[in-house]
């Protein structure tokens, strides 16, 4: 049973703007079962119900019930749930209790702000239940209420806060058994049976324990809060996570925090527990979207790419050292090269030679100067390209967002674009009909528009990286035990065609 616990009233608020009956409606059009009025210090009539109830025009088997919000003297706001009188502000929850001992009593909004409960706090004996999903949270407040639900195994449940229109309804709470009065609600809250309403997904992770929350009920568009939590099972993939995670918080820091162009925006990190999270997105990654979708809409997906990755390089940031960028090549392309010689493998002659050949052309680059390094994405392809869509009625809203900054460094420019190219050769190999529809001419084409311009010998370098993508291609064929497959013989003839192009 889904319950709206927490909203106030136009009649009974001064700080809401939104009317009773209209509170009602939006919560039952969302398919609710019941709402409850938790006005400031107002309680509402058993009359002033039934009257709500018919000018609402909602069934009978909806729920409309009544409690209200109490600025308690010990911990602010309260929610007091079967109370059968208004209560003054300033009373104490010792004083509530002695009154009407059958009440529930929550805490409400406590990671409102920047403000974060201490454990003694959330285990209160004084209160039975923690509010810790609320529109007056930030972000980084629901994040950080759900991560201590599961640590500390409080009772919590979920209410959207609503003051206005247009958003009741979106943090319900549910209970495991159906409840007619408040005064069985206040049971139930006591009892613990309750929970906010979300959904948590363990995703697959390397090296991290990886969650998808999504939180709340459908709005208009589905448009339902989406984290990502990921729990690092080492220090040393903290030190890289940790490190992508602030790159992404400098992007959104300079324009690619919401428009047509974007990263997840961070929410938090805690070193103590070596966790992140961050915003999830809705949408499909490139790949999924292309071969999903009809072929009219292919290249504007495409561009959409394309165009992100020039704004990227157009930022012209610089926030990692500046040398990284040759020793981590010597460091990667000789662990490619080992996975063929550890095995014996047939092709460990040729992948020699091409290693040999990228790394002397990667050297001779830095070392002539035209290589001018720029924070670039490092691992670019259309699986780590998400495209989406804000409202699913206004093709306006599509937006293209890159994830996966672990590999992002100070690199050249042409070093994300032969590695999109040959990703996305690679990626779409058994989709030939996108492969002659989306050509790299035309990503160069809208890449150099988005840009302005490339720089002399830029598509030179791109013949380079691609050659370059192709051998880790070969490398992963090797690890995941497709070393005798086609296509990686077809990836490392390429990567000799990308070299001889050069």
């Amino acid at each position: 049973m889904l319950i709206e616990m927490h909203c106030h009233t136009a009649e009974h608020s001064p700080c809401s703007s939104v009317p009773a009956v209209e509170l009602v409606r939006q919560v039952f059009a969302k398919g609710l079962q019941g709402i409850v009025l938790t006005d400031h210090h107002y309680l509402w009539t058993e009359s002033d119900l039934r009257q709500l109830r018919r000018s609402s025009e909602v069934p009978d088997h909806f729920l409309i019930l009544a409690g209200q919000e109490l600025r308690s003297a010990e911990m602010g706001d309260v929610l007091v749930y079967g109370a059968t009188e208004s209560l003054d502000r300033g009373t104490s929850l010792a004083e509530v209790r002695r009154l009407f001992p059958e009440a529930a009593l929550v805490w409400a909004h406590p990671y409102r702000g920047t403000r974060t409960p201490s454990p003694d706090d959330l285990i209160d004996p004084l209160i039975d239940g923690i509010e810790i999903f609320n529109t007056n949270h930030t972000a980084r407040g629901n994040s950080r209420a759900l991560q201590d639900w599961h640590r500390y195994r409080f009772t919590a449940i979920a209410g959207t806060d609503t003051h206005g229109s247009g958003y009741a309804g979106v943090y319900p709470t549910i209970f495991d058994h159906p409840v007619t009065t408040v005064v069985e609600l206040a049971r139930e809250i006591r009892l613990g049976r309750c929970r906010p309403f979300l959904k948590e997904i363990p995703r697959s992770g390397a090296h991290a324990l990886v969650t998808e929350v999504t939180i709340g009920t459908k709005g208009q568009d589905e448009q339902r809060e989406r984290i990502i939590i990921r729990a690092i099972d080492s220090d040393l993939r903290w030190r890289s996570a940790e490190r992508a995670f602030r790159i992404t918080q400098v992007l959104a820091d300079h324009g690619f925090a919401a428009g047509r162009y974007r990263v997840p925006q961070p929410i938090d990190a805690d070193p103590a527990s070596r966790t992140l999270i961050e915003q999830g997105l809705r949408g499909k990654s490139l790949f999924d979207k292309l071969v999903s979708s009809p072929a009219d809409d292919w290249q504007e997906y495409y561009e959409l790419a394309a165009r992100w990755l020039a704004r990227l390089h157009s930022l012209q940031a610089r926030l990692t050292p500046a040398d990284e960028f040759l020793p981590r090549e010597e460091q990667r392309l000789a662990r490619y090269l080992g996975r063929f010689t550890d095995t014996g493998h047939k092709h460990a002659r040729k992948v020699s030679d091409l290693v040999e050949r990228v790394l002397a052309e990667e050297r001779l680059l830095l070392a002539s100067g035209s290589g001018i390094l720029l924070q670039g994405h490092g691992d670019y392809h259309p699986k780590n390209v998400f495209i989406g869509q804000d409202s699913q009625e206004n093709r306006s809203t599509l937006f293209v967002a890159a994830i996966d900054f672990e590999s992002s460094l100070l690199l050249p420019p042409a070093f994300d674009v032969g590695c999109f190219l040959a990703q996305f050769r690679n990626q779409l190999f058994h989709h030939p009909d996108i492969l002659a529809a989306l050509s790299d001419e035309l990503f160069l084409q809208i890449y150099e528009e988005e840009r302005g311009g490339l720089a002399a010998g830029f598509l030179r370098q791109v013949e380079l990286f691609r050659a370059r993508t192709n051998l880790s291609i070969a490398a992963y064929l090797i690890k995941v035990g497709m070393g005798e497959s086609e296509d990686l013989w077809r990836v490392l003839v390429e990567a000799e065609q990308a070299l001889t192009n050069l």
